[in-house]
């Protein structure tokens, strides 16, 4: 392996030293779906050209000071043939059959751990046609190069519209549809009521992560190792439009409820906003994409990408431990009854 001659290089946080450590090895998988068959070729020019120059860390590799053994990330040159894997199957095969091979496939590469002696990702093109899309690219990168919002917000970048790519991708504004107003006798409550849950969470987190531990639960087994053990992959989707529709029916915000239900249990949920319209990558529609983390500690991770007005719902589930068909399934129904419901409260009653 050449090293590159750029001076000192970068350390690597102590958040980057515990992802990628001997007892943790965490990574970040991103998925993209195209509406048309992916060209070899091409995608390996987008990687030199666009995807390696976006963060210096994806031309680096961890190295130890030999005096005091901190790590630091060096430039080395990439070798695009030790990153870029395009696996073989049977050919003229059903898209249904292509579905049991990919979910195989990325359980396979889901349980391998990234090489240390060159840069910490992989991408995997998979030509053959799911029921999803025409073909699809598997972004594997190792948590120790950033956290989860940079690494797909970096992947995002990438991408233009799909409709004109001179223009910016579009994503859905965070303020408040409503005015908001804040009276000074409310300020000193919020601000002590703050501190409190501050350090309400924080004591709770310690107490977590040395002394309390979860039940033994249809998605908790329990046992060590987890994070060692083959994972499946599967995913739903979710109109946006009709998840608003709850929410000013109920006239609550839904994630109070999901954080209050979830903040106790033994999984990980994480979420991301994606763009509103439909994106490229040079020139190739995608038609749909979500993320997971592997390499976790639990048996379960659940996450959440929005896109086109799609909210897409990722499961990464221990194999053999969790049925992700039947969460899959009991997940559709709950939904489904949620709504069914929420339209029973006429428009007067609604908050």
């Amino acid at each position: 392996m050449e090293f590159r001659e750029e001076g000192e290089g970068e350390p690597v946080s102590p958040t980057g030293q515990y992802f990628n450590s001997s007892i943790l090895s965490v990574a970040i998988f991103a998925v993209l779906e195209f509406e048309v068959p992916i060209n070899d070729s091409q995608a390996l020019s987008l990687i030199q050209d666009v995807f390696l120059p976006i963060n210096p860390r994806f031309s680096s590799i961890m190295v130890s000071d030999n005096a005091d053994q901190k790590k630091q990330w060096q430039r080395v040159e990439v070798k695009l043939e030790d990153h870029v894997h395009v696996p073989i199957f049977p050919s003229k095969m059903s898209p249904q059959s292509y579905d049991e091979y990919f979910d195989d496939y990325i359980s396979n590469i889901a349980a391998e751990k990234l090489p240390q002696n060159r840069p910490l990702w992989e991408i995997h093109i998979f030509k053959y046609p799911t029921s999803h899309a025409a073909g699809t690219l598997i972004f594997k990168l190792h948590h120790a190069l950033g956290d989860g919002y940079s690494l797909m917000g970096a992947l995002l970048s990438c991408l233009q519209s799909a409709e004109n790519p001179s223009v910016p991708l579009t994503f859905p504004s965070l303020k408040s549809s409503g005015p908001k107003t804040t009276h000074k006798t409310k300020i000193v409550p919020q601000f002590f009521s703050s501190v409190f849950q501050t350090v309400s969470d924080f004591s709770w987190s310690i107490l977590k992560s040395n002394f309390v531990e979860d039940d033994r639960t249809p998605i908790r087994s329990g046992e060590d190792g987890v994070e060692f053990r083959p994972i499946t992959l599967s995913t739903l989707t979710f109109s946006i439009d009709e998840i608003k529709l709850i929410k000013n029916k109920l006239g609550v915000g839904a994630a109070r409820y999901i954080h209050g239900t979830l903040k106790n249990s033994s999984l990980t949920i994480s979420n991301i906003i994606g763009p509103v319209e439909k994106m490229a990558l040079d020139n190739q529609a995608v038609c749909g994409l979500y993320f997971t983390a592997v390499g976790a500690p639990q048996c379960l991770t659940v996450t959440a990408l929005s896109y086109m007005g799609k909210l897409r719902i990722a499961l990464g589930a221990e194999k053999g431990f969790i049925d992700s068909h039947k969460l899959k399934a009991s997940m559709q129904n709950a939904f489904g009854v949620i709504l069914e419901a929420s339209n029973q409260i006429p428009p007067a009653k609604a908050a």
